[in-house]
């Protein structure tokens, strides 16, 4: 079984190589289904960007340096009460506690290193299994 943290029950999932319209593809029909279960437009774009941002870290940073025809496995579960997704890569993981703080002077015009920051500013529940090669997003609809 997976680590508890980023285990999503009764999750669709699927595996995607890195092609910008298949990711897009799949990240439309996530949202989709989140619009019919009416989350709104900021909903949308938080959980949008939020997708986004762990997708292009699995392959350029999970991946880095590997096969680049491996492929990143996604699984999402949309309801009523909240949007969860998991992004898993087949690299070797890091440790987000490691991450430099993309805010301090040093790092400002560096031209990475803010989308695990954009992931915890947009989604109520950001959580790493404990190899860091996968993040469950968790969007709570408010009350």
């Amino acid at each position: 079984m997976s680590d508890p943290r980023t285990h999503i029950e009764d999750a669709q999932g699927v595996d995607l190589v890195h092609d910008r319209a298949k990711v897009s593809a799949l990240i439309d029909k996530i949202l989709a289904q989140a619009e019919s279960k009416s989350f709104g437009t900021s909903a949308l774009f938080a959980v949008r960007l939020a997708i986004e941002e762990a997708i292009t870290n699995a392959f350029e940073h999970g991946h880095e340096g590997l096969d680049q025809s491996l492929t990143v496995h996604i699984e999402y579960a949309v309801s009523e009460k909240d949007i969860q997704v998991a992004v898993e890569d087949q690299g070797p993981g890091f440790s987000p506690a490691s991450l430099p703080d993309p805010t301090l002077q040093e790092n400002l015009s560096k031209p990475s290193g803010r989308g695990v920051m954009l992931m915890r500013a947009y989604m109520t529940e950001v959580d790493f299994n404990k190899s860091g090669n996968r993040v469950k997003l968790r969007y709570i609809r408010p009350s």
